[in-house]
């Protein structure tokens, strides 16, 4: 099966030890996945967040977490009884990994940690720089108390053999993205780059669910504020005059390849609030007669007649 490991890390083509290194990430971000369906994590939860977007939509950015929302609330998950069989599922793979459960149960987001030095071990790394020991870790974190109002879906993947997951939709995902942009108390310049995404996919937010979300957690819990888009869009207005441009920019950079970092050039107040008014003109709000179709993409509304 290494083999199979082998023939994908190729696939990439890595010029350099960074590039080498995300790749086998990646490759193991995969991996991991498939694990999971063995185990039938995805009879209860849902892929979400930046890698759901690398892996299932193309996002052309490394994301290095794994992160899942639960299909109802559960107070009393824990990871460990996915973990053993997880564990079982990359052995077959030649991958001998280290799997912790990291949960606290006075936490609502639940965390486990993978550590992997058996790739590197096995394979021939013309770039890898590190020391032999050193290992691959990939952060699996999951939200036991997802906010209501979400939209799921599926998708096959064949890497490293066929295999189905369950997956939050692009709507509902860029609901809670925009809800970290509002709420998040510090700079990750990898939620800008995403927000750009989504806007150029014309992919318009779940509102109902960010709504849950703001009333969940952030600083308008309890304010009772209607959540429509003339707010959502004046709530990023502000937070984009507060940010500092060239520290996001470097932020997002290591995990872009040399083309995507040239457009960083362009971050700036300006270029954000262009993106604001792109997403503005296509909310129904705006546009009359369009509502948010399937996925959040927008199309023309069907008469309920």
């Amino acid at each position: 099966m290494i083999d199979l490991i082998r023939r994908r890390l190729e696939s990439y083509g890595a010029t350099d030890a960074l590039r080498e290194e995300q790749a086998l990430k990646e490759i193991l971000q995969e991996l991991v996945l498939y694990g999971l369906w063995r185990a039938d994590f995805f009879a209860v939860a849902a892929f979400q967040g930046g890698t759901s977007l690398r892996i299932l939509h193309g996002l052309p950015r490394f994301s290095e977490d794994l992160d899942f929302i639960l299909l109802a609330p559960d107070p009393d998950f824990v990871w460990s009884p996915y973990l053993g069989e997880l564990q079982s599922n990359l052995a077959e793979f030649g991958l001998r990994c280290e799997l912790l459960d990291r949960s606290r149960m006075d936490r609502t987001v639940r965390q486990a940690l993978l550590k992997d030095n058996s790739i590197s071990r096995q394979l021939n790394l013309s770039f890898y720089r590190g020391d032999i020991g050193r290992k691959l870790k990939v952060k699996l974190e999951i939200d036991t108390r997802p906010p209501e109002g979400s939209g799921f879906d599926y998708r096959y993947l064949d890497f490293p053999l066929d295999f189905e997951v369950c997956h939050q939709d692009l709507s509902s995902n860029f609901a809670l993205k925009i809800h970290a942009l509002l709420c998040r108390s510090y700079l990750k310049g990898r939620d800008w780059y995403d927000f750009n995404w989504y806007v150029k996919q014309d992919i318009l937010p779940n509102l109902p669910h960010l709504a849950a979300a703001l009333r969940q957690t952030g600083p308008w819990t309890g304010s009772g504020h209607e959540i429509g888009w003339a707010w959502v869009q004046t709530a990023l207005r502000a937070t984009i005059s507060q940010i500092d441009w060239p520290a996001a920019a470097r932020d997002v950079a290591p995990f872009l390849t040399a083309t995507e970092q040239a457009g960083l050039k362009l971050w700036s107040e300006r270029f954000f609030l262009a993106r604001i008014e792109h997403l503005s003109a296509r909310t129904p709000e705006v546009r009359s007669g369009l509502l948010p179709g399937r996925d959040g993409h927008v199309g023309e509304a069907k008469d309920k007649t």
